[in-house]
């Protein structure tokens, strides 16, 4: 199945890491956008991914799950490979290589103790997919195999971090130091979880309410697609509402209002959608700004919403086009 395309254009750096550092200004976090975040082109020659239970240094304050963490200071030489442990041990889903990962963190330098990025501060914690090229190769080593909920302190030498060339204020001799608190981790077998809306609307289609991850069914009714957009709950999360200006993590299924025939979906790809909301078409656009992160959400786009006039692979001229979307979290 040829995939189509939802997007008007796609900005550079879509996945990497937005982030920034404790005491700088507005006017230097923006230029520190990127901060433990985008990975080198490639991994450092000779690179070890063999994962130590240390050295690492004591957390001391901040002990719980989910607080800002402060870290004592490095002692001694930092390993040369990755050191990871897990300081809470959590029951959830195991987390796996091309997930995407929810969490908080903080980072710090091993010899100098100087932190130089934080979630906590900004109340609002990271999505990242753990892939080369969109996180650090320490990262993507280090928290695989870990379950959400937990807390999980590492050290990060150069080799798996920015390299030899570092980036801004970490030096290529840098080791970095992470605490990490996994919150929720999403793939392509992800549903949203919200709560059952009734469909009881015959003159539009009805949408599965299944959250095990597959595709829900999308049964178009027999009668004359609406002229204007329709947009609504089939699970209502309990989130924040989407903003037209976020980036969302979807799981979305597309097909033809007149046959019903389906023409794109994330699921037959088992690979999640990451995009940020301008850059869809209008359907998408006007549809989900205001619903709630955690929902199921039906659309009915019409032409003037969608491709128009022009035909775009399986998608005829002047079609109405009907999506079950998952609004699965904020990115």
């Amino acid at each position: 199945m040829r995939r189509r395309s939802l997007i008007l254009a796609v900005p550079a750096g879509l996945l990497t890491l937005s982030a920034c550092g404790d005491e700088s200004s507005d006017q230097d976090k923006a230029k520190d956008k990127d901060k433990v975040a985008e990975s080198p082109s490639a991994p450092e020659p000779g690179a070890s991914a063999k994962i130590v239970d240390g050295p690492l240094p004591a957390i001391t304050g901040g002990a719980k799950f989910g607080e800002k963490p402060t870290i004592a200071k490095g002692s001694g030489k930092p390993s040369t490979d990755l050191a990871v442990r897990t300081v809470i041990a959590g029951s959830g889903t195991p987390v796996a290589e091309g997930d995407y990962v929810r969490a908080h963190y903080l980072g710090q330098i091993w010899d100098t103790a100087k932190v130089f990025d934080n979630s906590y501060d900004r109340k609002q914690p990271l999505i990242i997919q753990l892939q080369q090229g969109s996180v650090i190769d320490g990262w993507r080593l280090g928290l695989a195999g870990r379950k959400t909920r937990s807390r999980v302190e590492m050290a990060v030498p150069p080799a798996l971090g920015y390299g030899s060339e570092g980036r801004g204020d970490i030096k290529g001799t840098d080791t970095m130091v992470f605490v990490i608190d996994i919150e929720e981790t999403f793939n392509g077998t992800s549903s949203a979880k919200g709560k059952e809306v009734p469909q009881d609307d015959a003159a539009l289609p009805e949408v599965g309410t299944n959250t095990d991850g597959k595709a829900p069914a999308i049964t178009v009714p027999k009668t004359a697609a609406p002229k204007k957009l329709v947009a609504k709950y089939v699970l209502e999360g309990d989130g924040p509402e989407v903003q037209p200006t976020d980036q969302l993590l979807l799981q979305y299924k597309g097909v033809l209002w007149n046959g019903g025939k389906e023409f794109d979906s994330s699921y037959s790809r088992r690979q999640l959608a990451a995009f940020p909301l301008q850059q869809l078409i209008k359907g998408w656009q006007e549809g989900l700004a205001g619903k709630k992160v955690g929902s199921r959400v039906m659309l009915v786009v019409p032409p003037d919403k969608g491709y128009g006039n022009q035909a775009s692979g399986e998608i005829p001229a002047n079609s109405t086009l009907v999506f079950t979307l998952d609004i699965l979290a904020k990115m």
